[in-house]
Order: structure tokens, then C-alpha cells, then sequence
């Protein structure tokens, strides 16, 4: 049985080719004022968006955007969280664009707003239009006289209407707190102070407590239900099979978790195929079955290229990642008969609900999309398209079996980093012909990894994990790359942005999945970046030219050589002499070729592992918004993009994942976290652009560099551990 309506498929960015009027960010597709405004209570703004809080401050960026445009008192404006009950369908929070999309909007719809009440005044008071301003919240005639406030002045208007348009946002020279001011972080006291905030700590009354028990890989089977074990668990606790998912509902967590052991013991999977030899990935990945598509290409076909001059090439890889979010996915689910209430921390909260629609179209009576409401709830890390949907599905099947009482689902670490989708494993081939001036003529980027989401809504079936284990399965999307124009996914940051007179990137999509892969942040720009800034280096040390001048050569755009210039001549130790050991390196990037511009240098001191030392780094995001906020963000990128360069990866033999949790699956210690210094540049004639994802890159490719001059031996496969230093040191020894 199948709903009458199944949910579109959706793309991966804002259609603008609608039809419709152009209006800036998500207002294109969320068009009505009320949707993100509500000015009727005197003295405070609600404001409502589609983009999640996940850590990044965003909704204190949205938040100083309002108090900016409407020149209201911060503390008078009030933030929702994302619900599917009420306010703008965003899509999902991600590709560092919740400023671009989301304050877009937000800016547009505030002038309007503003526009409209000072309209108002102006009819009411009888005074000029232009002579009447506006301070926290309260306009004023010329003589200084107080008029009123918002809610006065709009009493009555109807705010749900499309926006016109008419009005313009502050230009940049009138702006009082965009860049300059400094405001307390919305989600930072209850995180500082341990009040209860996340997903994990909300509690409903009568609440009952599931686990799900799992099989290996994606294509094990249940060979052994054990029935009567299952049965005798307790009378107060329920487990039950339906395919290949396994479920526990108990009325206390410990009973839960105590059952669902106990059970797990007694289950017997049937394997599926053996996964690939994890010590052979870059032989897998070239010969794995893919689908190749030519990225870019320009000048001279490839086959035509020069045989002459100096020619140079070389294989980097990086490993399937984790999100190793340090807190497990989470969720809740309430069924009543009638209406389903989910509470996640789903990036994506509307493809999430337009998912559970498709997987619940099966059940004897489907569940409407009208009849589900998901509201976000905040958790500790997330970093993409973690287990949060999946997790949110498993509530979802144990309240639909105990209706009338919300059902929390918690995964375990294990759970987590082992069914969470992973960022892909990829390999980078580049080759480049150098000319006798010394500047590349030629250069061919090929790459091999699978696509980067398996996000929900995005396929004409649901991409819950569950979904794909139930007895009435669907098959679990095979990954996909965002379109170039949406950044691209494996490809991403994949055409160089160095002047090259002859070029060919290629993109070998893997069409197999043996690990489950999907978004991670940056996506395949950490690989890309990673490969190219290296390969530069490479291409610099052999034409006997400094690395900061061979890219300032080959640069055109005058905001990379300004990033660039800025990281350099704001160091206090670039440049200077260093013992031996200690290595320094450089890298840049403009993130997804269309966004924040990034420099990082790095110093590293190598040993038998590598230790960071410091790392300075640059970035443009255009007109900032806060400044804080992107200075915490490069700041996390950095510390985050050091932990996957030096320590992360996933480790599976032929049976299954094998790091299971913090000693099988390390992440970098406090201990361990280098000095980090950020040099924003500010344009506030500029659009603003994200800078949630724009470090990682660089960072990696900083960091290959220094340690390559540290060691004086380049490591082209992550991470820089202590195993990869040691069969670099081997391979270049036995050259």
C-alpha cells in the first residue's frame, strides 16, 4: 500500500528556475513574511528558520542579523528551533550555507518588516518618512518624540504575504553590529554550565527506552531468532524481529540496555560478502566497478598532451572516516493513533519527515506527511549525515508498536561507529606537465571514491537504515555527488583554481558499497585539497622554486594571493629557521571553488609520530556577520581537520567494522591540539559566505607540506600516523 502523495525528491540546492521571482536565500522558496516573522508581541521578535544549531552558533549569527535589520535590542529577539509544525522548510543544514540561505532571507525579510512599520509610523504621526528612525526597538520623530514600536505599528497588518521586494537591507557604511559586535552565544551557557540542552537529556513523561541490535555489515543476515529468549526477558520488556531489525523497548534505560545484551548474545548473523582488505584500499577503489564522469576539461584533448618537459605524478588516499560525534545518535517518537511527533537532531528535520513517510507507506495504515511533526533537538557533534534519520526511524517503529507513550531511542558507541554512514575513502591520481618557464601547462585530476550522500529525501526510497532491514526492505541508496554547481561531492574543490592552459579532472563514482558512505563535512574537498596543495608543493620543490611563490605565480584571483598574504605576514614564525625535525608548510583553498577563501600554514615537529605545534590561518568570508562565530568555526575546522590528517580511520577486517570505540578509533586529545591563530578579512561590501567547512582543506594540506619538510619524505596517504611515516620513510628508501 502506497500513500496517494509520496514526497518529491529533493535537489541539492534552492531552485531559482522556478519561475517565480528571484528573492535572496531561502525566501525564495519560503515566501511568505510570517513564515520567519512575528512582531505582534510589544518588545520582542519571534523569529522562526529552517537551519539547525548543531554547535556552529548559527542561530546567534540569525539572531544578530535580525537585531541588525529591525535595530531591535538584541535580547528582544527570540529563536525558534527548527520544526516541521511551523516556519521555512530550509532543507538541510549544510554546505556552510545556513548564512548565505537562511541570513539571506532573514536580512530581506527583517527590511521588509522594518520598510512596512515605518510606513506605518509615517501615516500615523504625520512626520516624514525619511526623518523618522529607529533605536532598540523604538522609533522617533526628528525633534527626538517617541512614536511607537513595532507591534503598535503593525497592529493588524497581515505579515503573511509574499514579500514584495521593495525595501533594501542596511548598507554597509549604517550597519552597527554585523562584524563588530560581540554577543553571547545563544547554545553556550547551558553547554558551559551542564544544564540540560541535548537530545540525550530530554525526558517525557512516561518515556520508554529502545535499543536496536544491529546485523555486521549491510548484507548480513539473521540466521537464528532466538523466540523463547526473547520472550523471557521480563514481562515489562518487549523484543520483537521484523527482518533483519531486532528491537528492545523496556520501561528503564538499564533494563534496556541489560536486555539488549543479554539478547544479543543468543542472535546468530548469517554473513554477507567479505569487505574489501582494508591494507589493499587504494587497489579496491581503482578497480572496484564505477561510473566515470569528466568533471572539467579544457584546451588540448589528454591524449594529445606533450610527452616533453618536466612531467610529474602521484597517488594520494584517504581512509573512510567516522563522524565520531561525541555524544551517539539520538532520538523520540510519540504515537498517538493519530499524530506522530519525532524530536531529533537531524540535520535536515523536513527530508527527514518526507523519508518517514516513504518508509511508513508500507504499513497496513500508512502515516501521512500532515500527520508527522519532527522538531530539532540540539546534540553534541554532528558533522553531516550521522545516525541522527536513522536513529529517529527506530523510535519511530517501537512507538508505532507502544502508541500512546514516546519511545527514546540511544545508540551506543558502537552502534555509532559502526552503523553510521562514513565519509567515502578516496583516491587521487594528478599528473602535470611544468614548462621550461616554470608554470604548469597541463593537469589531470582523477579520482576514485563513492558519492558523498545517501541523505533522506533525496532518492525515490527512504535512506533510513531500517528501512533497508525490515522484512518488506528497500534497498539503501547507492551514494551520489551533489551537482558541481551545488559544490559537487567526491569532485569537490577537484578543478584547481591555479591558472592552467590544459586541464581534465575525472570522477570514478564507485557503484558499489561496501561501507555505508554519505556526508561528511567538507566532503571530498579534505582528499582534494589534500592532493593538490601537496602536489603543488611536490611540483615547486622539483622546479627548484619556493612553494608561497610558485602558487602566487600561477594565481589570478586577488582574494587567494590576499588570504595567502595575510596568513604569511601575520605569523610570528613563518619563514624562520627550524631544528631538525621541525617542518613548516602551507596551503589554501576556495572552498568548493564558490566560497570562503582559506590559507592555513602549519608547524610540525616529527619524530616516530607527528605532533603539531601551531597553525595560523586566513580566511574570507566575505562580509562577516559575526566574527566570533567565524573565528570559533575556522577554529573547530582546524582542530577537527588535525585530528583526521594525524589519527582517524576506519578499521574493518573481512567480517565487519572493527573500531568500535575511542582506543580501536583514536581522535585527537586536548593535549594534543596546537596553538591555532585566525586572521579574518572582513568585506562588508561583500555577500557574506560560510565558513563552517572552508579550514579543513588547507589544514591537511599544510600539514602534508610541513611534515614532508620535517621528515624530508612525502606521505601521500592518510593519516600522517606513525605506520604511513614508516612505509613512506620505506618506499623512499627503496627508490
Amino acid at each position: 500500500m502506497t500513500t496517494a502523495n509520496p514526497p518529491a525528491i529533493r535537489g541539492f540546492v534552492i531552485d531559482r528556475q522556478d519561475g517565480s521571482p528571484q528573492l535572496p536565500g531561502s525566501l525564495h522558496t519560503n515566501r511568505r513574511l510570517a513564515q520567519w516573522l512575528d512582531v505582534s508581541q510589544p518588545g520582542q521578535v519571534q523569529v522562526f528558520v529552517g537551519k539547525v544549531e548543531m554547535g556552529q552558533g548559527i542561530l546567534t549569527a540569525l539572531q544578530l542579523i535580525v537585531a541588525e535589520e529591525l535595530d531591535v535590542p538584541w535580547s528582544a529577539v527570540r529563536m525558534h528551533s527548527a520544526n516541521t509544525a511551523h516556519g521555512p522548510d530550509e532543507g538541510v543544514t549544510s554546505g556552510s550555507l545556513s548564512v548565505q540561505d537562511s541570513g539571506g532571507a532573514l536580512r530581506q525579510a527583517c527590511a521588509e518588516v522594518r520598510a512596512m512599520a515605518l510606513r506605518r509610523a509615517a501615516e500615523l504621526s504625520g512626520q516624514e518618512l525619511a526623518s523618522i528612525s529607529v533605536r532598540e526597538g523604538v522609533f522617533y520623530s526628528a525633534q527626538g518624540a517617541e512614536l511607537g514600536h513595532y507591534a503598535s505599528f503593525l497592529q493588524g497588518v497581515d505579515l503573511d504575504i509574499e514579500c514584495p521586494l521593495s525595501a533594501q537591507p542596511k548598507a554597509p557604511q549604517d550597519r552597527r553590529l554585523m562584524g563588530q559586535a560581540k554577543p553571547p552565544r545563544l547554545d553556550l551557557a547551558d553547554k558551559v554550565f551542564g544544564h540540560a540542552r541535548f537530545i540525550a537529556d530530554l525526558l517525557l513523561p512516561g518515556m520508554l527506552h529502545g535499543r536496536v541490535l544491529r546485523p555486521p555489515t549491510l548484507d548480513a543476515t539473521l540466521a537464528h531468532w532466538p523466540a523463547e529468549a526473547a520472550a523471557a526477558l521480563g514481562e515489562e520488556v518487549r523484543a520483537w524481529r521484523d527482518g533483519r531489525f531486532v528491537a528492545v523497548v523496556a520501561p528503564e534505560e538499564r533494563q534496556a540496555e541489560a536486555a539488549s545484551a543479554k539478547l544479543a548474545a543468543q542472535l546468530r548473523w548469517q554473513a554477507g560478502s567479505p569487505l574489501p582488505d582494508q591494507h589493499a584500499l587504494a587497489e579496491f577503489l581503482l578497480n572496484a566497478p564505477h561510473h566515470t564522469t569528466v568533471t572539467a576539461e579544457r584546451g588540448l584533448a589528454f591524449e594529445d598532451w606533450p610527452k616533453d618537459g618536466l612531467q610529474h605524478s602521484a597517488v594520494y588516499l584517504k581512509p573512510y572516516l567516522a563522524h565520531a560525534s561525541i555524544a551517539t545518535s539520538c532520538a523520540i517518537a510519540l504515537w498517538d493513533g493519530h499524530r506522530l511527533e519525532v524530536w531529533s537532531h537531524s540535520q535536515g528535520i523536513h527530508n527527514l519527515r518526507d523519508d518517514l513517510v516513504k518508509a511508513l507507506a508500507l504499513e497496513a495504515t500508512p502515516v501521512a506527511k500532515e500527520q508527522i511533526v519532527v522538531r530539532h533537538v540540539e546534540s553534541a557533534g554532528c558533522y553531516g549525515h550521522n545516525g541522527a534519520d536513522d536513529a529517529a526511524f527506530d523510535a519511530v517503529l517501537m512507538a508505532l508498536r507502544c502508541p500512546g507513550q514516546p519511545v527514546r531511542v540511544l545508540w551506543s558507541r558502537s552502534d555509532e561507529l559502526t552503523h553510521s554512514p562514513f565519509a567515502s575513502a578516496q583516491r587521487v591520481a594528478l599528473h602535470a606537465r611544468v614548462d621550461e618557464q616554470g608554470r604548469i601547462s597541463h593537469w589531470q585530476h582523477a579520482l576514485w571514491a563513492n558519492g558523498y550522500s545517501t541523505r533522506p529525501g533525496r532518492a525515490a526510497a527512504p535512506a533510513l537504515l531500517a528501512a533497508t532491514q525490515r522484512e518488506q526492505a528497500t534497498a539503501m541508496p547507492i551514494p551520489v555527488n551533489p551537482p558541481l554547481a551545488a559544490g559537487g561531492g567526491a569532485e569537490r574543490n577537484a578543478v584547481p583554481a591555479y591558472k592552467v592552459p590544459n586541464l581534465q579532472v575525472l570522477n570514478h563514482r564507485l557503484t558499489v558499497m561496501p561501507l555505508r558512505t554519505s556526508a561528511m563535512r567538507a566532503l571530498g574537498a579534505f582528499a582534494n585539497v589534500f592532493a593538490i596543495e601537496s602536489f603543488v608543493d611536490e611540483l615547486a620543490l622539483k622546479c627548484g622554486q619556493d612553494p608561497l611563490a610558485f602558487r602566487q605565480q600561477h594565481l589570478e584571483d586577488p582574494r587567494a594571493l590576499a588570504v595567502l598574504e595575510k596568513v604569511t605576514s601575520q605569523s610570528s614564525w613563518w619563514g624562520q629557521k627550524e631544528p631538525e625535525g621541525v617542518g613548516q608548510g602551507l596551503a589554501w583553498a576556495r572552498y568548493k571553488n564558490s566560497g570562503a577563501w582559506c590559507a592555513a600554514i602549519a608547524r610540525v615537529q616529527v619524530s616516530d609520530q607527528v605532533r603539531v605545534l601551531q597553525i595560523d590561518l586566513a580566511v574570507d568570508v566575505g562580509m562577516v556577520v559575526d566574527l566570533d562565530g567565524v573565528i570559533n568555526q575556522i577554529e573547530g575546522g582546524a582542530v577537527q581537520a588535525t585530528s583526521w590528517a594525524l589519527k582517524e580511520q576506519v578499521s574493518f577486517d573481512a567480517q565487519g567494522v572493527t573500531s568500535i570505540d575511542w582506543v580501536t578509533y583514536p581522535l585527537l586529545r586536548f593535549a594534543e591540539v596546537p596553538e591555532v591563530r585566525v586572521h579574518v578579512i572582513d568585506r562588508p561590501d561583500q555577500a557574506p559566505l560560510g565558513a563552517g567547512e572552508a579550514a579543513h582543506g588547507p589544514v591537511v594540506g599544510a600539514l602534508g607540506n610541513a611534515v614532508c619538510q620535517a621528515l624530508g619524505v612525502r606521505v601521500r596517504e592518510l593519516p600522517l600516523s606513525p605506520d604511513n611515516l614508516l612505509l613512506a620513510v620505506h618506499a623512499a628508501d627503496a627508490t
